[in-house]
């Protein structure tokens, strides 16, 4: 994961390879937010029905992916804590 840095403004980057993986374009809106004392920043789908069809041809769902991230943060506190 690449490290980026805060702008004066507040503003970051979000690198090329991951606006292009989900789809952010200039001006596309994205959910930011607060989940476990970290920051997630959700794209927000231009066309939800459409985009939610992705979704139930078998693809990861977020809270999937959001529960497992959490899951493998755990294992990593408990290894450094031991």
């Amino acid at each position: 994961m690449p490290i980026i840095k805060v702008s004066e403004k507040g503003q970051i980057v979000i690198p090329r390879e991951l606006r292009k993986k989900y789809g952010i374009t200039p001006k596309s809106e994205v959910l930011v937010t607060e989940i476990n004392d970290k920051i997630l920043i959700v794209p927000i789908l231009k066309d939800p029905v459409k985009e939610a069809r992705g979704l139930l041809k078998g693809g990861k769902s977020l809270t999937k992916a959001l529960l497992q991230e959490r899951q493998k943060e755990r294992e990593r506190e408990e290894i450094r804590s031991r």
